[in-house]
């Protein structure tokens, strides 16, 4: 039954069932991991150490809820003719922001005072909150976030549309992120894989907890409805379980350092908290093979009971919110596990971060020491974070290859290994030598530069992943957002006209390297995590443009002519040539106050080091040139091929009338002579 022209109904069931049960692991666990035990020195007292866990199992639960409301309202649920589904869960994210954020700065107050060491009644307590709130991490973190939400709370109420709600939910899963930089993973010797494992495991958690919750939320409204949005749903339920599962394993192992640990109470925890995650799995396997089938099958809704408001539910319905109920319930412990783990003393096997390393605190590594001739092979550090992207691009496109080939549908080899081998050579750039001496040497970083901005995309650009994902993709008839719709809404978006004229993206991918080498931007990305990621992102996301308006085959604006492109290349290389050329005769120091305190016992020439890379940006730009070149010129000459052929197949339909009106033409011309 389709949900009536009214107010949509909704449930709070579920709301509950997560709230209660969240609270009450989190505060078992706590007691039984001695997370709140009081401290020897500076204890901020019984009320802040319990505080800390109750408000973070809260907030994690109500950041859930706001994000599960926002991707189910923006992407997963049919929308009707009119929009009271979309109001009804944007109203939901709405009052679960406002709890978010009031948790969030509830958080960062007694973080403050637990990391102070002082009682929140302290005299000198909100002097001091003022003084150093924006100098620990863990309150900077949580103010960021908290703004974010706050940004939230007030917009997704007033969210109408699906594009709004899509907005708002990225911005949600971008408060997130903050919080990956304070969590027990940060402070690990591996602080790198550490933050990346928690970043998967909390966007992972969130929108899979919270998409349940929200589809149980409002699920009396969507009668005929329920089947198809419990299967989108289910889709990206099993992505968060394989990145969740697979980024607790990273993030346990970082922790414990050993199976040793696992005796330990922070060990216990860890194992309740992965029975726990096999039971959903067993859970999720179920809804899949079972229940979503049935679903499918015919239920047809909610039945009226006489004499009541409520409704009596078809069979496969009550059987799908038993099991989902069930699901919730399980979910909300595991985040009071997590949470309590978060605040349990990690096991002596841990390895924590060494004492008095100059290049650790600059550069969160320890020093690889120099580098050998064949480093540029044998020395690798795995950045898990790029790992991740390139093989779940990998898997997606080949099934996408896979899909076209099933239906019989051709899909070239070429372009498959070209897109293989492009993140293969960025996972080597992003894994192998050039980023583990990029982080302290300025030459391999130009190397890693170089190799990211430059070779990568020329691989990754001809496999046309965007012509590969509107045939292999299906369409959505339901005017939802799906992954087909969203790809051909920024092909065609004014955003990516802008973008992806050469002129401008030639002036981001030469001006944003001369501004970020030459401001305090390059400095931040090689001192903070996030400074680096998004460095990371910045190089792939502009070589790509540079190289796509070039010499891509994907659909997007109209594109300029091969001899305008060619100037165009040519003449952002003469400059990205005179930046080399700059770099190898300075004399100034660039990010002086990281590269000129790293202090290296085997290299005490930073200058030098510089310059080389210069040398390497001058030189190693040169052969990625040439092959763009090449592919222009070959695509002007296709393009005149193709365009001979056609005139000679129109000369064959017509008689070659275009030569006779030619030639009557000229006739005419010599009559009037």
């Amino acid at each position: 039954m389709s949900a009536s022209p009214g107010a949509p109904r909704t449930t709070s069931v579920p709301l509950g069932i997560l709230g209660l049960v969240s609270v009450l692991a989190v505060v078992a666990a706590t007691a039984f991991g001695g997370g709140a035990a009081p401290l020897e020195l500076g204890d901020p007292g019984g009320f802040v150490r319990w505080s800390l866990p109750v408000l973070r199992v809260v907030h994690d639960a109500a950041a859930a809820v706001t994000v599960g409301a926002l991707v189910l309202g923006a992407f997963l649920v049919p929308e009707t003719t009119r929009t009271a589904r979309r109001e009804s869960l944007a109203q939901l994210a709405g009052g679960a922001a406002i709890v978010w954020f009031l948790a969030g700065i509830g958080r960062m107050l007694t973080d403050f005072a637990s990391l102070a060491g002082l009682r929140l009644t302290d005299s000198t307590y909100f002097s001091q909150l003022v003084a150093f709130v924006w100098e620990l991490d863990s309150t900077r973190t949580a103010v960021i976030s908290s703004a974010i939400v706050g940004v939230i709370a007030i917009a997704a109420p007033l969210a109408r549309t699906k594009g709004a709600l899509a907005w708002a939910a990225a911005g949600s899963v971008l408060a997130l992120l903050p919080l990956a930089l304070s969590g027990h993973s940060a402070a690990s010797l591996d602080h790198m894989s550490g933050v990346n494992a928690l970043a998967f495991h909390l966007v992972s958690a969130t929108v899979w907890i919270g998409g349940l919750v929200a589809l149980l939320v409002v699920r009396p409204s969507l009668g005929t409805h329920l089947a198809v949005t419990v299967r989108r749903y289910s889709s990206i339920a099993a992505w968060c379980f394989a990145f969740l599962v697979l980024s607790g394993l990273l993030a346990t192992w970082i922790n414990i350092g050993g199976l040793d640990g696992l005796d330990s109470r922070y060990g216990v925890l860890l194992i309740l908290k992965a029975v726990a995650a096999i039971v959903l799995g067993v859970i999720g396997w179920w809804h899949r093979s079972r229940i979503i089938a049935g679903l499918e099958a015919g239920a047809q809704g909610a039945t009226p009971l006489r004499g009541s408001g409520l409704k009596a539910l078809a069979p496969q319905d009550s059987a799908f919110v038993r099991l989902a109920l069930g699901e919730v319930a399980v979910m909300a412990t595991a985040m009071g596990l997590g949470v309590a783990v978060g605040r349990t003393p990690t096991p002596e096997t841990a390895q924590t971060a060494p004492e008095n390393a100059v290049v650790y605190d600059l550069s969160g590594y320890p020093d690889p020491g120099p580098p050998s001739a064949t480093s540029w092979i044998s020395d690798w550090q795995i950045d898990w974070l790029w790992l991740t992207v390139a093989v779940v691009a990998v898997v997606v496109y080949v099934r996408w290859a896979l899909r076209l080939r099933a239906r019989g549908d051709h899909w070239p080899l070429l372009r498959t290994l070209s897109w293989v081998l492009g993140w293969v050579v960025f996972v080597y750039f992003t894994s192998g030598g050039p980023a583990v001496y990029g982080k302290i040497l300025f030459s391999w970083h130009m190397v890693e530069h170089m190799g990211v901005a430059m070779i990568a995309p020329l691989l990754l650009v001809p496999g046309a992943p965007v012509t590969l994902a509107l045939r292999a993709l299906p369409a959505r008839k339901d005017k939802t957002l799906g992954p087909r719709e969203l790809i051909l809404a920024t092909v065609h978006s004014s955003y990516l006209r802008v973008l992806a004229n050469p002129a401008v993206a030639a002036s981001l991918f030469f001006f944003s390297l001369a501004i970020f080498y030459y401001s305090p931007l390059f400095e931040l990305a090689m001192r903070t995590h996030t400074g680096h990621v998004l460095m990371m992102v910045h190089f792939l996301l502009t070589g790509y443009m540079f190289t796509w308006v070039l010499i891509g085959i994907d659909p997007g604006p109209k594109r300029w002519s091969p001899l305008a492109l060619l100037v165009v290349l040519f003449a952002t290389i003469s400059f990205h040539a005179f930046f080399g050329v700059i770099l190898t005769q300075s004399t100034q120091l660039l990010a002086e106050d990281f590269f000129g305190r790293l202090d290296l016992s085997w290299m005490r020439d930073p200058i030098a080091d510089q310059q080389r890379g210069g040398a390497i940006a001058w030189g190693v730009g040169e052969a990625p040139t040439l092959v763009l070149a090449i592919a222009v010129a070959w695509q002007w000459m296709r393009s005149d091929d193709r365009e001979t052929a056609r005139r000679d197949r129109a000369a064959d339909r017509n008689g070659d009338a275009e030569l006779e009106a030619y030639n009557r033409h000229l006739a005419g011309l010599s009559r009037e002579d």
